[in-house]
């Protein structure tokens, strides 16, 4: 399944779905992690392992992982493609910075974070986005900087019109962890860790299985050996 028109118009779609459901979503998830163990430990991990400087949660939705990881010393900001999910992370989070953006053409120069986490936030590009996608991350990283990649394993796209009893229209798109890893190689990580979990039994969350990717920027000694 292809979502239809331009990419776009894919992703203005996607932007007005989480508008729609911003105030739904910000109730029902800001305090996720809490109940679910796997994830703070892979965030954990994260946190010991990034080099020190500053982090940007991509696709950050109400900032729950940006305080995550605020919380645990690191230095954060967030972006998100909703205007109104950036309006509803800012209020929850008051010490920490949200930017309105798009995470193709991140608004930042070459080099500019040591971290970045993209919890769920490649999920509703196509797989061959995927490369590009991951291409600009590495561009905004420093080298040997650490990304940090969580999506639903499959082979579906799987569309919803309501959540939390909002109308809405989004398309949630699962990948195999071969093609997230492979798309990470061919944008210049060389250096993969990948684990994977069933899902929480409900209602912690939806009934997917998930994948939790780290991966190291090489640094321009090992890219030029390369």
């Amino acid at each position: 399944m292809t979502m239809p028109g331009t990419p776009d118009d894919a992703v203005a779609r996607t932007a007005a779905g989480y508008d729609a459901v911003a105030a739904a979503y910000a109730d029902h998830l800001f305090r996720e992690l809490e109940s679910k163990p796997f994830d703070r430990d892979f965030l954990d991990r994260f946190a010991v392992q990034v080099p020190h400087g500053e982090v940007l949660d991509v696709g950050c939705g109400p900032g729950h992982v940006s305080r995550y990881l605020h919380e645990r010393g690191v230095s954060v900001r967030g972006l998100d493609l909703s205007e109104q999910m950036v309006h509803r992370a800012r209020e929850l989070n008051p010490d920490v910075l949200f930017l309105h953006g798009d995470m193709r053409e991140l608004p930042f120069p070459d080099g500019s974070f040591t971290g970045l986490v993209a919890f769920y936030s490649i999920i509703h590009f196509q797989p061959d986005q995927l490369p590009t996608v991951f291409a600009e991350m590495h561009r905004v990283l420093a080298p040997g900087g650490l990304l940090a990649v969580a999506f639903h394993v499959g082979s579906e796209v799987r569309h919803v019109d309501e959540l939390w009893g909002v109308e809405t229209s989004l398309d949630f798109v699962f990948f195999q962890p071969e093609t997230v890893t492979d798309a990470l190689r061919s944008a210049g990580f060389p250096e993969i860790d990948a684990t994977q979990r069933p899902p929480y039994d409900p209602p912690v969350e939806a009934q997917t299985h998930r994948c939790y990717v780290l991966a190291r920027r090489a640094t321009p000694e090992v890219e030029l050996a390369g």
